[in-house]
């Protein structure tokens, strides 16, 4: 894969040789509050994550008010079981005129902020609020007019790819280049929440990456930060997690989400992922220079006088590094010292 150059996001610069992208999703776990959505993005400032990202829609503008089965989450679901869908988006919707508060607290703080769009009254909203990029849910990368629309704006998209497969990636993403689209930022995601990580199949981060020619991050609905933490080394450069005040004060998403301390866990944890990747050299780093002087090597270990012999009692192995390799010491038993030496003297041909 290119470098795909590198992306900006708000004040955020996004790729590989970029520590890798926070995005903290308020989603629904403003419980239908104001007040608690500015605490939220209070905490995501705090938390040290990199970007805010909001969705933005209506119950009618995602579904409609029906309550039929096909519109029902099904009975056995972990946490929205038998819930209509208008149901569930009324509780978990942020309304529009919540949108500039938002956006003007988080920009109190520096914090980048932008969105998920669900169709074009959600676009026209977040252009007028100056929104800096456009996030495609997982759901909506088969609504090839709303990634058109979303596009045309020229602003960078975060596309999610949960369910989906290659030919509709490929069609997201012949749709969004076709638009005018130039910085894409695909997701790999298990649209289910919480999702068990042995369905995260990280290992498709770089295949998705090389197939695609695009920067690949993470969508993640699993527990805790271990995978996301895992992803990086895949060469995740964006990471996706919701975030709550606390799990204890429910919220449509609050059982998967983390608080603002594990956000700032997955923070710091994250980009000391990243600096460990390195590089593919092999040898000695600049920080085991103090350490090559500690390595083991041949030293006389009892003082010697001209003429004894050379011993397991007299030579061993042992750290520093001054004397002989070990792999020396059958070469040198049974030799006998040239002169006198005290115990502490690095052992050396010109000494046997």
């Amino acid at each position: 894969m290119t470098d795909k150059n590198t992306i900006r996001i708000g004040d955020q610069q996004v790729g590989p040789g970029h520590r890798p992208f926070i995005i903290a999703e308020m989603s629904g776990n403003h419980n239908g509050s104001l007040d608690r959505a500015l605490q939220i993005v209070d905490a995501v400032a705090e938390s040290g994550a990199h970007a805010l990202k909001l969705q933005t829609y209506t119950p009618d503008t995602i579904t409609i008010d029906v309550d039929t089965p096909e519109f029902r989450i099904s009975a056995g679901h972990d946490l929205w079981g038998g819930e209509s869908l208008y149901q569930l988006f009324q509780k978990a919707h942020t309304p529009f005129e919540w949108h500039k508060p938002i956006f003007d607290r988080a920009a109190s703080h520096g914090l980048t902020v932008f969105s998920a769009p669900f169709d074009p009254t959600a676009i026209e909203l977040l252009e007028s609020l100056g929104a800096p990029a456009y996030k495609i849910a997982s759901s909506e990368l088969v609504d090839l007019p709303l990634i058109r629309l979303a596009a045309q704006t020229g602003k960078p998209l975060i596309i999610s790819t949960g369910m989906a497969s290659v030919a509709d990636i490929a069609h997201a993403l012949d749709t969004a280049r076709g638009a005018g689209a130039t910085q894409i930022v695909l997701l790999a995601c298990t649209a289910s929440y919480p999702s068990p990580p042995q369905d995260s199949n990280l290992r498709r981060i770089p295949i998705l990456a090389e197939t695609f020619d695009v920067q690949v991050g993470l969508s993640d609905h699993t527990l805790g930060i271990g995978v996301p933490i895992a992803s990086v080394a895949f060469g995740a450069t964006v990471i996706e997690k919701h975030i709550t005040l606390a799990r204890e004060d429910g919220g449509v998403d609050s059982a998967f989400s983390m608080t603002p301390a594990e956000m700032r866990a997955l923070v710091d944890e994250s980009e000391r992922a990243w600096l460990a990747l390195g590089s593919t050299h092999i040898g000695p780093t600049e920080s085991e220079k103090e350490g090559l002087r500690f390595r083991r090597s041949l030293y006389v270990v009892e003082d010697v006088t001209a003429g004894d012999p050379v011993t397991p009692a007299n030579v061993r192995s042992i750290r520093p590094a001054n004397g002989l390799p070990p792999i020396e010491i059958d070469k040198v038993l049974g030799r006998t010292f040239t002169r006198d030496a005290a115990k502490g003297t690095p052992l050396s041909w010109e000494l046997i």
